[in-house]
């Protein structure tokens, strides 16, 4: 056991102090110009489908051609701009936001031993389990305003580019703006949470490495190889196993009634996601050497 541990075993840590740590490094992960870049990026890609929607429809065609092209829900954006939410979540899921994710997410340790910081942080009464759950909390927690950076933007494209009101589920119902923007929060959060398998797979191969970059470009690399993968129908048996396989389930949100099988599926293969590679991240990481 290194001098650091031993301090950090003799010292007592207060639920107050573990809060403090907390702050600091939400304050931290939100201050980069790494994440603000991310998170602008985010918020834009709203603003592009809208404007895009907009020039498209503007003569009267509806989007896409009439072809039924592009993201999930984006020929009902015209009818109501709620709907631009939904096609923006659609479009960010699948690539966008579990890049970013991923980016945050690997950066978590490895950016902080590439700086030389990871021992210093030890040194102080956080340990080692405690230093993980909070950079995990980090995560999740960007993963949730990454959400929101979305569908908040969304929402604010939607209301000035085309008309709120009543819309129209999937089922075919009916349902008032009050419920749809309900469910537009249920549909946010419901991505939100399709994320933290990819927050536990990033963070894992962040203790695996000491360069930032090599484990940002790993959780990234291997987001994009599981997307291939899923799409290719040999692979059928396996494909429910991916991490990525049930999370356009969102979409039966706006069923009446709900769906609520798929969405099940896709909470319950996050929450395995989170377990298998959290546990191997605190496998590794409590067995780290980070005195050098």
């Amino acid at each position: 056991m290194s001098r650091a541990e031993v301090v950090e075993n003799a010292r007592p840590v207060s639920p107050l102090w573990t809060l403090g740590l907390l702050r600091n490094e939400l304050v931290t992960t939100f201050r980069r110009w790494r994440t603000l870049a991310l998170l602008t990026v985010l918020a834009g890609v709203p603003i592009l489908i809208g404007v895009a929607v907009r020039i498209e429809t503007g003569d009267g065609s509806s989007p896409g051609g009439g072809g039924g092209g592009g993201p999930a829900f984006i020929s009902q954006i015209t009818n109501n701009g709620l709907f631009l939410v939904f096609t923006a979540l659609a479009a960010t899921l699948p690539f966008f936001l579990p890049m970013a994710v991923g980016v945050v997410a690997g950066d978590a340790i490895a950016g902080e031993a590439n700086a030389g910081t990871l021992r210093y942080l030890l040194v102080a009464p956080a340990g080692r389990c405690r230093l993980l759950l909070t950079k995990y909390a980090t995560v999740v927690l960007f993963c949730l305003a990454a959400t929101l950076v979305v569908t908040v933007s969304a929402l604010t494209v939607g209301a000035l580019l085309f008309p709120l009101g009543d819309l129209t589920t999937i089922s075919g119902t009916r349902i008032g703006f009050a419920e749809g923007l309900g469910r537009a929060l249920l549909i946010a959060l419901a991505v939100a949470a399709s994320l933290i398998g990819v927050a536990a797979l990033g963070l894992f191969v962040s203790t695996l490495t000491g360069s930032g970059i090599a484990a940002m470009a790993t959780t990234v690399g291997l987001l994009i190889t599981v997307q291939i993968l899923d799409q290719i129908p040999q692979l059928h048996a396996l494909q429910p196993y991916f991490f990525s396989h049930y999370w356009l389930s969102f979409a039966d949100l706006m069923r009446e009634p709900v769906y609520w099988d798929d969405l099940a599926k896709n909470l319950g293969l996050q929450a395995l996601y989170a377990a298998v590679f959290g546990t191997a991240a605190w496998a590794r990481f409590t067995a780290k050497d980070i005195t050098a």
